[in-house]
């Protein structure tokens, strides 16, 4: 078995920055890691015009270390008023690579959701098709009458099927997949067109994971983690070789109190400890973590590296601020793999 492992720098195509206080604690983990991320843009207010991304990636740039080489790639809030106008804006800015469609109330601040994606979208992902820009999906029906753990099954069936078929040439990521039922449907599309991304929790933890030894807040995420069969199956999917899957991390950090409240917020602050933790599920990762993603996206693969020592390192059991503190993915244990750039 290796002690090393040096790698193409990765991306991250699925992050949660913040704003405000969060964004400046959290922001030096993913730059020092990473060389580019695909930021989500449900902030309070979402950000749903280009002009609302320039901006927010201007704060961004603020928040990072000198010397930083760290790009964020910014993404528009899909609603029932974007117009295929603002899409056209976004291509032209150079800084926007995709549209996020959030189910209602699907996830933290997803209240400005669509409510009528055929009727009211139609004309803007057929721009989305004209610009070659990909839709974003979290891919969760969100009907309380469907079970927690078929939301994302029932997504494909009822609106992601219907989508593609309508819209075959439209690209389509469906984010942080937590399910066999969402591995096989990715690896049954074309490939080049309908990708997936995948976090280090949907690879290494099972639903257990929240109840074992109490209830476990930091472990509480959404889309919520599924049964061992499916984690076993993302496993497989991941390792199989396939172009269609990528790193994306969800990384969502929530202060200490409001994920141990009364009603915790739902996100996993994984961005210390990714890398860490993605090679716990297997070594030979350079393609998913490094070619995959920008290959997808049309985008040149990074040049710098980075290594990962099998040198055994002490997650911390928090990081604290000004604000309060944020506990990370594994906070309290020991990882195997430890990253630092070439």
């Amino acid at each position: 078995m290796a002690e090393e492992l040096i790698i193409t720098l990765p991306d991250d195509w699925h992050l949660h920055l913040r704003d405000g206080d969060l964004l400046q604690a959290v922001a030096p983990h993913s730059s020092s890691q990473f060389g580019r991320a695909i930021v989500m843009p449900n902030l309070k207010p979402p950000i749903t015009t280009t002009a609302a991304a320039v901006a927010y990636r201007d704060s961004i740039m603020k928040t990072l270390p000198a010397g930083s080489n760290f790009s964020p790639l910014m993404t528009l809030y899909l609603t029932d008023k974007t117009s295929p106008e603002e899409i056209k804006l976004a291509r032209r800015s150079g800084i926007v690579y995709g549209v996020k469609l959030y189910p209602a109330g699907a996830t933290t601040n997803s209240q400005d959701e669509v409510t009528d994606l055929f009727g009211k979208c139609l004309a803007v992902l057929e721009e989305m098709v004209e610009q070659n820009m990909p839709l974003l999906v979290h891919g969760e029906v969100t009907d309380p009458k469907i079970d927690i753990f078929d939301r994302e099954k029932v997504f494909i069936e009822t609106i992601l099927q219907p989508l593609i078929k309508r819209l075959p040439k439209l690209k389509v990521v469906m984010e942080h997949i937590t399910t066999k039922d969402a591995a096989d449907f990715v690896a049954s599309c074309s490939e080049g067109f309908v990708a997936a991304t995948v976090t280090p929790q949907h690879l290494l933890l099972n639903r257990n994971a929240i109840f074992q030894g109490g209830l476990q807040p930091h472990n509480y995420c959404l889309p919520v983690l599924k049964r061992e069969t499916h984690r076993q199956a993302i496993v497989s999917a991941v390792t199989s070789g396939s172009k269609r899957f990528f790193l994306g991390t969800d990384s969502a950090p929530h202060e200490k109190q409001c994920k141990e409240s009364s009603c915790g917020c739902a996100g996993i602050y994984n961005a210390p400890v990714a890398l860490s933790a993605y090679t716990k599920v297997f070594e030979e990762l350079e393609a998913f973590t490094s070619f995959n993603g920008p290959d997808f996206y049309g985008l040149p693969r990074n040049t710098s590296r980075v290594k990962l020592a099998k040198t055994p390192w002490k997650v911390p059991e928090s990081f604290s601020f000004s604000f309060g503190e944020i506990v990370p993915m594994f906070a309290g244990e020991t990882l195997d793999w430890q990253p630092s750039l070439v």
